[in-house]
């Protein structure tokens, strides 16, 4: 789990929040262009298919 690194601050339900949003940005995603899933976050709405070399704007977590 990736909030193990917290210990016991912030609670069970942020925590749990967080873990969500965390993987699913780390998470390799469907590429638009080419279909294939080799989509990664650069920044915050910003990512880029490592397959086509094409950037394009999305969501801050998911494309």
């Amino acid at each position: 789990m990736p909030t193990k690194r917290f210990g016991a601050r912030y609670g069970r339900r942020n925590k749990a929040k967080f873990a969500h949003v965390e993987t699913m940005q780390r998470a390799k995603h469907k590429c638009p262009f080419c279909s294939k899933t080799t989509v990664k976050r650069l920044a915050a709405g910003i990512w880029q298919c490592r397959n086509c070399d094409k950037k394009f704007s999305g969501k801050a977590y998911s494309p």
